[in-house]
């Protein structure tokens, strides 16, 4: 019970770590790491399997650092294993990079017997996350959303509809061209945020009748652009 009470209290750096010690450290963390998952589901977009992955990345970075512990063989090989990943993945947004390292940092400092430490400063970064999302910090109140647009080939597509953005969008940004239709068509894809979301149909009307009554789609941006890391 002594034992017990003294993974709290001291920290276990540049000292023998026993295996029950490294199981109730890997476990601590894997608390941490849902309490920092469900702080990532509840203040913004996200995705499933990374949800999940930040639960499982505390436990895996403790147990790693545990296994090492000063042992310069063990490092290097370590060193080498993760050197063979390649990461052929999208890159993620910076909010999720910054849960990595989050999650990260709070694996560490299990890994070294720090538990309070490592309980207290999961629980103000979790809190300084919910702060910003209800203040809405740095959001420019208006939802960006992706617009799909098809013209036809003898249209010029690089300025053709920048007086309609003006008119509706606080923001608009071409993201990629590409041809349809064996060539005879082109579909722009444009990434927009509205002034006003309930004309949205007006602003659709205008770049209809610009366009020829082509195609136009315009919808929520993908909520799994980094879904895999």
């Amino acid at each position: 019970m002594d034992e017990f009470v003294s993974l709290f209290t001291n920290s276990a750096a540049g000292a023998e770590i026993t295996q029950t010690q490294a199981v109730i450290y890997s476990l601590v963390a894997g608390v941490l790491g849902l309490i920092i998952s469900l702080t990532y589901m509840n203040t913004g977009k996200n995705s499933k399997n990374f949800a999940r992955t930040l639960i499982i990345l505390p436990i895996l970075v403790s147990i790693v650092m545990i296994v090492v512990n000063g042992n310069l063989g063990t490092s290097l090989a370590v060193v080498g294993a993760f050197s063979l990943v390649r990461f052929r993945s999208l890159q993620g947004s910076s909010r999720d990079i910054g849960f990595i390292f989050f999650s990260m940092s709070i694996g560490i400092v299990c890994s070294v017997g720090l538990l309070p430490l490592a309980a207290i400063l999961t629980l103000i970064i979790c809190a300084i996350h919910f702060i910003l999302n209800v203040c809405g910090y740095a959001s420019l109140g208006a939802e960006e959303k992706d617009l799909k647009i098809t013209i036809p080939e003898n249209l010029d597509y690089s300025d053709i509809f920048d007086d309609i953005f003006d008119q509706f969008t606080v923001s608009h940004k071409m993201l990629i061209v590409r041809t349809t239709n064996m060539g005879s068509m082109y579909e722009i894809n444009y990434r927009v945020r509205l002034k006003d979301d309930s004309k949205e149909k007006e602003f659709l009307d205008s770049i209809r009748t610009r366009n020829g009554n082509l195609t136009v789609i315009c919808g929520r941006c993908d909520i799994n652009e980094a879904d895999e890391l």
